[in-house]
């Protein structure tokens, strides 16, 4: 059984700047594992920033400095020779805006796991089942896995998305404003598969707002401009605050 205290994630004193613009500074935090912390704060504090580079996407920006460390369960995540490739699959990412691969819904989940070297059919139709299952999609789509994936709808393909990244079987999954476009029963349905998948999954979420941070997290971190203010088990930092600066935030008095 997972230790709750063992940090899934741990940031030790991160600075991280896209050339001279500082987004994170000295951040040090721990993300505990099998539950799900939301990252609050207002636009330009650093959480998407923070959450690119668990899986390392700000690998793709030139021009970025980085100091400090990320471990995931105690391996520095950047350290010379790590498999990055790897890595990736361990921790998925699932992002605001939709984008199923061109295909059908059956060949946007089969995908990834075919390029991690899974070849046999009933696998792969395992895993097909299963993530959508896991995304609540597979009583809307079981009778027509072979039709385009962009034939559904917004929140269908948001799920699917999510559905994608469960195939391959992450430890991780990261998610970014997964439900800013999104109508309310299609949030609900994201919202609700998110809180089954904690029991198997760490997961990170920027929401898409204060309410839906309320409603989905275990714990909750809090970033202004760089800096992290104040972290720890949700109801704590929504509830009772121990820097005004947050309380003024979820309070609505900014942001």
């Amino acid at each position: 059984m997972t230790d709750p205290l063992t940090p899934k994630i741990s940031f030790e004193h991160v600075t991280f700047a896209y050339g001279d613009n500082i987004a994170l500074q000295d951040i040090t935090l721990a993300i505990p594992p099998q539950s799900i912390t939301v990252l609050l704060g207002p636009a330009g504090g650093g959480k998407s920033t923070l959450l690119r580079l668990i899986n390392r996407l700000n690998d793709l920006v030139e021009g970025t400095q980085l100091s400090g460390r990320i471990l995931i369960d105690g391996e520095d995540i950047y350290a010379p020779g790590l498999d990055v490739t790897q890595l990736r699959r361990r921790v998925g990412m699932v992002f605001a805006l939709p984008l199923p691969l061109p295909g059908t819904i059956r060949q946007n989940l089969i995908y990834g796991p075919t390029l991690a070297g899974i070849k046999q059919p009933a696998r792969l139709g395992e895993l097909v089942e299963q993530s959508l299952r896991q995304a609540a999609l597979w009583d809307e789509v079981k009778d027509r896995l072979d039709d385009p994936a962009v034939a559904l709808s917004g929140g269908q393909q948001q799920r699917l998305c999510l559905a994608r990244t469960l195939a391959l079987e992450p430890d991780i999954i990261l998610l970014d404003e997964p439900t800013s476009g999104l109508d309310p029963i299609s949030t609900a349905k994201v919202e609700d598969s998110l809180q089954a998948l904690k029991n198997q999954y760490t997961i990170v979420i920027v929401p898409h707002s204060i309410q839906q941070g309320i409603r989905v997290g275990d714990y909750a971190a809090f970033l202004l401009s760089s800096e992290l203010i104040e972290s720890g088990p949700a109801r704590d930092v929504f509830d009772n605050p121990t820097d005004k600066r947050t309380e003024d935030y979820i309070t609505g008095r900014f942001g």
